[in-house]
């Protein structure tokens, strides 16, 4: 096929629009991406396969998109902008999940601009496929809590009425006689079982089932696969724990039991394709160049043409901009941050050693408790995070592994600092109160914890500064909300909140 000058120009434009992608989102492939893959809380291992799987299936259709290619589009060029605000924002924030969005976005809108509203609908799976590669282990941690003590507290019923002699707090599991002690921590809530197995089940319905909804009846199938497996998976290990060996359970059978259940799940979703085959048909669209008609591409105009050459020449810029972070400040942690309590004399504890072991070693404590000649008392604890984010958490969290149940969340606001506040109840331990903070180094507060974020977002994307955080968290056994409130407005007052 014999390419006209303007088609030329198009192919050229196309060639450095994603040549000048790949630049400006070079951060995201060489080290943001490589660092989340690899890290332990998310282990997102099967992200490498993603863009491999997406751009396998870009060639498979490649005569389908030469058929579908039409003029150049200005709506398509209009749609790029929000994507590369995004990429902005998640480049310079450095957060990958907006850098995978908007290059999964640019990846249907710069074809959009260029060759038309039909290739960009062919293209709308394999960049929406990528979105795959998103971690959200850790930005779902209040989903995988829930997972934690919904599989916990199956497997503890089902060994219970089998007549094992375990006790249940919180996500772990012990045995009656102190013999095994088992924690379901957050690589076995299922979570990231769950999202390797809809990634291999979205690939695999697209390319086998024909029609919208047969393949989004294949796709949701891992769903509950996922619960279930892990459900059996936290059962038996329990159950090889009370029956054989603790050392056996959580060693050996621990780390290859997953392997068995993943296994599981794709026989049942092999079967369940099968199923739906025979029930309706077994006729699939493969979308590959035997089903194409022969390529009929339609040249741009003169003026699409131009248009070409001036979307790729700002999306050059734009692209050139994006990926030319600073050097970002780190400016030094707030100071001084709990001070004298009116009526209150305190004392200084020590963290303990799962804070210290937890937490990155640049995290800093400032704990204390503070008591009254009446009685009351108050447990406070000032947590500075470092240059990981990973310092500072939201206590939901870490709350419900420990046994304890929250009630009546909700935002007060003491002496002008908004708190987040809630009830909390452990066992025969009794009822609790619980209230935390946030603030930076330049004065911001907040009780949000996304609030927090899209603060350090802007401010790491638009003023190159790296917010150094402190999370204030004030906990007592007192649950006289008058009083709790005063002690709020008191430790404002009395220190730098």
């Amino acid at each position: 096929m014999v390419l006209s000058r303007t088609e030329w120009t198009r192919a050229f434009a196309a060639a450095l629009s994603f040549a000048a992608l790949l630049w400006g989102f070079r951060a995201m492939f060489l080290w943001h991406a490589p660092s989340m893959f690899s890290a332990p809380e998310e282990d997102l291992g099967y992200g490498w396969y993603v863009p491999v799987f997406s751009l396998y299936l870009v060639w498979r259709m490649r005569g389908a998109l030469r058929s579908a290619a039409g003029s150049p589009s200005w709506a398509g060029a209009a749609a790029c902008v929000p994507f590369v605000l995004l990429g902005f924002l998640g480049v310079r924030g450095v957060q990958l999940r907006f850098e995978i969005v908007a290059f999964a976005g640019l990846c249907v809108t710069v074809p959009w601009a260029l060759y038309g509203r039909r290739v960009a609908g062919k293209l709308l799976f394999p960049a929406a496929f990528l979105l795959f590669c998103i971690p959200l282990n850790s930005f779902l941690d209040v989903v995988t809590i829930h997972l934690r003590l919904m599989a916990t507290g199956a497997a503890y019923w089902v060994l219970k009425g089998l007549g094992a002699a375990v006790v249940r707090t919180g996500t772990m599991m012990h045995a009656a006689d102190g013999s095994f002690s088992i924690d379901v921590a957050n690589p076995c809530s299922g979570l990231r079982s769950l999202f390797a197995m809809m990634a291999l089940a979205a690939g695999y319905a697209y390319l086998s089932q024909p029609g919208f909804w047969r393949k989004v009846a294949l796709f949701a199938l891992p769903v509950p696969i996922a619960i279930l497996g892990n459900v059996v998976r936290i059962f038996t290990i329990v159950l090889v724990a009370a029956t054989c060996s603790a050392g056996f359970a959580t060693g050996f059978y621990h780390d290859y039991s997953g392997y068995v259940v993943f296994a599981m799940g794709i026989l049942l979703l092999l079967a369940a394709d099968a199923l739906l085959n025979r029930l309706f048909g077994s006729r699939r669209d493969d979308g590959g160049e035997a089903a194409q008609p022969k390529p009929r591409s339609r040249a741009p105009s003169n003026a699409g043409a131009a248009l070409c050459a001036v979307f790729c020449a700002a999306l050059g810029v734009a692209m050139a901009e994006m990926s030319s972070t600073p050097e970002a400040e780190y400016p030094p942690a707030p100071a001084g941050v709990l001070g004298e309590v009116e009526g209150f004399s305190w004392i200084r504890v020590e963290p303990s050693e799962a804070e210290l072991e937890t937490l990155p070693r640049d995290t800093r404590f400032d704990k204390r408790v503070y008591s009254s000649p009446g009685g009351r008392s108050f447990a406070v604890n000032a947590v500075f995070g470092g240059r990981s984010k990973s310092s500072i958490h939201r206590p939901e969290l870490c709350l419900p592994s420990q046994g304890v149940q929250m009630a009546a969340p909700r935002t007060i606001e003491a002496a002008g600092v908004s708190w987040r506040m809630l009830f909390l109840e452990k066992g025969r331990n009794g009822r609790g109160c619980f209230a935390y903070t946030f603030m930076n180094q330049a004065g911001f507060r907040t009780s949000s914890h996304v609030v927090r974020i899209m603060k350090d977002v802007v401010d790491r994307s638009l003023l190159n500064r790296i917010n150094r955080w402190v999370m204030v968290t004030v906990s007592s056994t007192d649950c006289d909300e008058r009083a709790f409130k005063a002690f709020l407005a008191g430790l404002v007052e009395g220190g730098g909140l």
